[in-house]
């Protein structure tokens, strides 16, 4: 392998990374919709090769704008190229500032190449012995190879000296502008001879020698042994100004004047703030944390000493009641209190509070440890004692606090007897609300973007892995610098993301009205729980396992022969190389996809597909499920308590977590029964409120279709109706077929579905499925009016809005790659229906718990939400008065121009009640 000698000059190809990088992928953007991707490429790579070569010396050297010598020379020159795409144009501005904040020399000179600039540098090293390493993807750059310059091409990691040059192209880098002439460049419309390509310019080169040497004997050529020789003599007489024109073309000039030689490109040092900047614009969160952690002050040789000098000097630990009592002073006057929580465990049914920390101003908290155990842990506050100083305050209505994601400190405290009131603001949901798609929601990740702020991570404080301390383990001068710094950055996020909300009232209104209020109505679902017969389960389980093996058993069978139907690899065999099935699509490795999709589009042909369909699926149930849910049920309650997340979805919906709620199947047998086991106590019965095509409802208010208005407004079954209209047939003659047709169409537009989609899904041809679309459209002309309205309104804001005001960014919306763009219309036209819906069922799920708050008993207890549905437990006598003020809550959530419907059920279980 060829050994590069230690600190080479590096000169960077730019303009041949840029055009590479853009054209790679993965194709990113910033939550703008601003592309990033050959930013992301370039600047990759030169931390890649500052990383390991370590260079002291280097420069990346771009094209400039205008033409060039060679345009003079040869009018045709580069005339092929398209224009540049407007997509890479706009990242150029910003990774030429990145690369002179990198402390990079960037150089750039008017009429000549970047390939010339760079030739005339390497000479110039090469000449006093400095080695060299050119970075570039391009094989021009090869005639400049000598014992003092290397190559080396970042992307395949290839390194081209002399020999490799030579292995590479069966040719000295002395040949290689001769080899370039011959062949020509279609790329860069250099002529070179007609009809001679690679082999035939090797041939000649290396039976006769240079191109000079061939125009001294021309017809030497014909003794060579290659096709065509006989004929080539000729040809070079004929075409020996063009011959002669490529090779001046293919030269890399060595002799450009520079303002800089070559000694004189030495690394500056980062310019850190300005990287910050630009890293924070770009989104390249990875590199910001980077660069926010060189930034802040240098790292002790202790890792006390390195955490405590990352975080401000006015952070306190409070260890006696005097000052304890001092900072309660000042908690009962703040305006705002960031307040939180740190503990044993992230299940807040178990969760044991370990300290609290607070903060009332910017760069001033305090963290009390209450209950740190580890060895020569120093004497605390005492845990109940504290908490019952900070009771009246934590439960004073008219205070106002700020967290973290709040409802889970309110879950901890609850377990303490305290009912957290007040909950003025939430950093979470104010990030979430602000841009639901920009960013992860987690505190290290908003300080990273916001504040430009590095936090100190739990991993740094608590290790990795199975050895990973417990908060209580932790020492306090570590963990008290960490706690503070939560409540702190927390305060600081709130007021940054205040500033950005408070812009915008309607996203104000989504977050004010919303949001915030919902926060203490799920962490009341969540405390309440669900009941469910564990027996039942265990019994299914076991049911599961003989349906299991008697699927394996088909399997085998279908296949010849035992396999592992859980191991892809096998599965792979089995599918395509021993059945010959049709390979459907590939992974990005090239290999045959067994994905979910391909599996059911080959069960419509094949048996084995679809046995593996229903093992997996009966697989996955009981995994997740009918074993797990036993597992899940909480010690002090006799109940499983699932955690739901406002701050994950895009669209605003609501998702659950240990146990997911959201994903029990409900149309095949088995997942029914999951639902079976959700149970009622003792005098109660499960009652399910469900909002019916709540997105078909929404559709039809924001197309203003008045074929659809009309048909909800009539009360009619909205598919028999669709039906009715596409396929030109009277209402009561409406088939069970043409219904499940216009069900799949309506369905179908909701998520963008293509005709290509439809007619998969129904089983019919393509052209068919369009005629259907196309008559749906003429008979709902409202809805592809919205459609491509819709459309038209996010591809120039950039985002869509719920009825509410809730909006999506939509960054993929302007995407080059049309697969990508094509998803993010899609996104565009089920995002308004898909996030009204949630914001609807919320302000439903607020009012009801209001309702509940007036009853002031316990007959009505809210214990689920899951996709357009309400659970609740009832008590047996309360069940027909609380199913109708349920019904007329959920449907007076929201006004449409169509009536809202809320289909109720009740049972003893949840399969029953829905």
């Amino acid at each position: 392998m060829t050994q590069i000698p230690e600190n080479p000059l590096i000169l960077v190809d730019g303009s041949s990374y840029l055009f590479r990088a853009f054209h790679a992928p993965p194709h990113l953007t910033n939550s703008k919709g601003e592309p990033t991707g050959a930013v992301y490429g370039v600047v990759n790579m030169l931390r890649s090769l500052i990383n390991r070569f370590k260079p002291t010396q280097m420069a990346v050297i771009f094209d400039a704008k205008g033409k060039t010598f060679r345009n003079d020379m040869y009018p045709e020159y580069k005339a092929n190229r398209p224009p540049m795409p407007d997509d890479l144009r706009i990242q150029i501005e910003p990774l030429h500032k990145i690369i002179k904040a990198l402390g990079l020399p960037l150089i750039s000179i008017e009429g000549v190449e970047a390939d010339d600039v760079i030739g005339t540098l390497a000479k110039q090293a090469s000449a006093q012995n400095r080695h060299v390493l050119i970075s570039t993807g391009d094989k021009d750059m090869a005639q400049l190879v000598n014992s003092h310059v290397t190559l080396i091409n970042t992307m395949t990691d290839t390194i081209l000296d002399e020999k490799g040059v030579h292995n590479k192209f069966g040719i000295g880098p002395e040949l290689i502008i001769d080899y370039l002439a011959l062949m020509g460049d279609k790329v860069d419309n250099i002529p070179g001879l007609p009809g001679v390509g690679e082999k035939t310019a090797l041939a000649m080169l290396q039976g006769i020698g240079s191109m000079a040497k061939l125009y001294e004997d021309p017809e030497k050529v014909a003794t060579l042994s290659f096709r065509g020789a006989k004929s080539m003599p000729k040809k070079l007489v004929e075409n020996e100004k063009e011959a002669k024109l490529s090779y001046e073309l293919a030269t890399i000039k060595t002799d450009v004047e520079l303002d800089i030689a070559f000694d004189k490109l030495d690394i500056a040092s980062p310019d850190q703030s300005q990287l910050i900047e630009l890293y924070k614009e770009m989104e390249f969160k990875r590199w910001l944390s980077d660069v926010i952690g060189q930034s802040q002050e240098k790292v002790a040789e202790s890792e006390v000493e390195k955490i405590a000098e990352k975080v401000d000097a006015n952070y306190s630990c409070i260890l006696d009641k005097t000052e304890f009592n001092l900072w309660l002073a000042k908690l009962q006057k703040a305006e705002l209190i960031a307040f939180d929580t740190e503990t044993t465990s992230l299940n807040y049914m178990q969760a044991e509070i370990v300290g609290v920390s607070f903060a009332i101003k910017p760069g001033e908290a305090a963290y009390v440890p209450v209950a740190h155990d580890y060895t020569d842990a120093p004497q605390q506050l005492d845990r109940g004692w504290v908490l019952a100083q900070l009771k009246p305050l934590l439960e004073d209505p008219n205070k106002s606090f700020v967290g973290q994601n709040l409802k889970y400190d309110k879950h901890v405290l609850a377990n303490y007897d305290i009912d957290l009131q007040g909950i003025a603001h939430d950093s979470m949901i104010e990030s979430y609300v602000y841009n639901s798609v920009g960013t992860r929601h987690d505190m290290d990740s908003l300080a990273l973007k916001y504040l430009g702020h590095k936090n100190i991570s739990f991993e740094e404080i608590a290790g990795k892995g199975a050895k990973q301390l417990t908060f209580n383990q932790i020492p306090l001068e570590t963990a008290a610098p960490y706690a503070a710094e939560d409540a702190d950055i927390t305060l600081q996020l709130h007021q940054k993301l205040w500033s950005e909300l408070s812009r915008d009232e309607k996203l104000k209104e989504v977050y004010q009205t919303i949001e915030l209020p919902l926060i203490p109505v799920l962490s009341k679902i969540e405390q309440n729980g669900v009941l469910i017969d564990s027996y039942q389960l265990s019994q299914q389980s076991e049911d599961i396992l003989i349906r299991l093996a008697e699927l394996e058993a088909k399997a085998y069978d279908i296949a010849g022969e035992k396999f592992n139907l859980g191991s892809t690899k096998q599965l792979q065999q089995i599918l395509f190389e021993k059945l010959n099935h049709p390979i459907i699509k590939k992974t990005p490795k090239g290999a045959p996809s067994t994905a979910e999709e391909v599996l059911q589009e080959l069960a419509l042909d094949y048996p084995l597909p679809k046995v593996i369909i229903e093992y997996r699926g009966l697989a996955k149930l009981k995994s997740t499920y009918t074993d797990k849910l036993p597992l899940m049920v909480a010690n002090k309650t006799g109940r499983v308590h699932t955690s739901y997340h406002q701050a994950v979805t895009a669209t605003g919906r609501l998702s659950s977590t240990d146990p997911n709620l959201q994903n029990i199947p409900i149309r095949n047998e088995e997942g029914r029964k999951v639902r079976k086991a959700f149970v009622a106590r003792e005098g109660y019965k499960i009652m399910a409120a469900d909002y019916s095509q709540i997105e078909l409802r929404i559709m039809a208010h924001l197309s203003n279709d008045e074929g659809l208005l009309k048909a909800f407004s009539e009360g009619k079954d909205i598919h028999k109706a669709t039906a009715a209209e596409v396929f030109n047939t009277p209402l009561d003659e409406v088939s069970a077929e043409q219904r499940r047709s216009a069900k799949a169409i309506n369905f179908g537009l909701i998520y963008g579905m293509s005709a290509f989609g439809l007619s998969r899904q129904l089983g019919i041809p393509r052209g068919e499925a369009q005629n259907y679309m196309d008559l749906y459209f003429e008979r709902y002309p409202g809805v592809l009016k919205y459609m491509e309205t819709t459309r038209a309104f996010a591809e120039e804001h950039g985002y869509v809005e719920t009825i509410f005001g809730r909006r999506l960014q939509l960054p993929d919306i302007k995407a080059r790659n049309g697969a990508v763009r094509k998803a993010a219309e899609r996104a565009a036209i089920n995002a308004p229906m898909q996030g009204t819906a949630a914001d609807i069922i919320k302000y439903a799920m607020i009012k009801v718990d209001q309702w509940i708050k007036e009853l002031n008993n316990l007959d009505v207890v809210m214990i689920m939400q899951v996709h357009d549905e309400l659970v609740f437990e009832v008590k047996d006598e309360f069940v027909e008065q609380a199913k109708l003020k349920i019904q007329e809550i959920m449907q007076d959530a929201a006004k449409l121009n169509v009536p809202l419907l809320v289909e109720a059920g009740v049972g003893d279980n949840w399969d029953q009640a829905h």
